[in-house]
């Protein structure tokens, strides 16, 4: 078992389809912006491409941390710069106070408001913490190096 970094599969199929709503302008009649979610997963858990919603099987539990993660800042509208669309969440995602002892390394973003629907996988190096704050930084909302790009 591993987990691997990757735009989940299904996401693909459904931003064609019209059912995720990133950021803060929306085009979907009757509708704002969807919550986002961002849950850790311990290292021993399977979450990929292939995931195509959020569970909890594999998910950290401990101190501080509640089952399904953390909402996700989502003010910052998808743009585009040539032929590459992108969007970064607009705050760091930050889990504070947790103790998670058993070690994880990664998160998965998904959207609460369209029935958990996974969006994207994103590995680091193994961590634990105890008693402390964990923080996700966000990269910059750019062509190259967004958290969410489409080329």
């Amino acid at each position: 078992m591993a987990n691997t970094q990757a735009m989940c599969t299904s996401f693909k199929v459904e931003i064609l389809n019209g059912i995720h709503a990133c950021g803060t302008t929306v085009i979907r009649a009757g509708t704002g912006a969807d919550t986002l979610k961002a849950a850790l997963y311990l290292e021993s858990a399977t979450v990929n491409a292939s995931t195509t919603v959020y569970s909890a099987t594999g998910e950290v539990s401990g101190t501080g941390y509640t089952a399904g993660g953390i909402t996700v800042t989502n003010a910052t509208a998808p743009t585009s710069t040539g032929t590459t669309a992108f969007w970064t969440p607009s705050a760091s995602l930050t889990y504070t106070p947790v103790t998670l002892t058993t070690l994880f390394d990664c998160v998965l973003i998904y959207n609460s408001t369209q029935s958990n629907k996974a969006i994207s996988v994103h590995t680091f190096g193994a961590q634990a913490i105890t008693a402390g704050t964990f923080v996700l930084s966000m990269p910059t909302n750019d062509s190259t190096n967004a958290l969410i790009r489409i080329a």
